[in-house]
């Protein structure tokens, strides 16, 4: 899925997490799915705990891991299309 530059992503409601270790679990309410997230991962759930960019998404990595631009924004996106398919993350248009 290509993600809309403007647009931003935010964890859906209808969820829990916890972190454990560094590492963070997800039950989506809804489906009973549950999702586990490594410690990059958990830093992404993080940061969409209030709506964000892409690109701050990707900042926010860069800044705190040894990682390529390019890199960073291939797995954020992967992540990122993952969850949304899982319903754990709602993307909001930019108006």
């Amino acid at each position: 899925m290509a993600l809309a530059q403007n647009s931003k992503f935010v964890a859906a409601p209808d969820q829990v997490s916890s972190e454990l270790a560094g590492e963070s679990v997800i039950l989506n309410l809804k489906t009973g799915l549950y999702f586990g997230l490594n410690e990059v991962g958990a830093k992404i759930w993080e940061q969409i705990q209030s709506p964000k960019t892409f690109q701050e998404i990707c900042n926010a990595i860069i800044a705190e891991y040894e990682v390529s631009e390019e890199e960073c924004k291939k797995d954020v996106e992967e992540l990122l299309d993952e969850m949304i398919t899982a319903q754990l993350v709602n993307v909001e248009e930019a108006s």
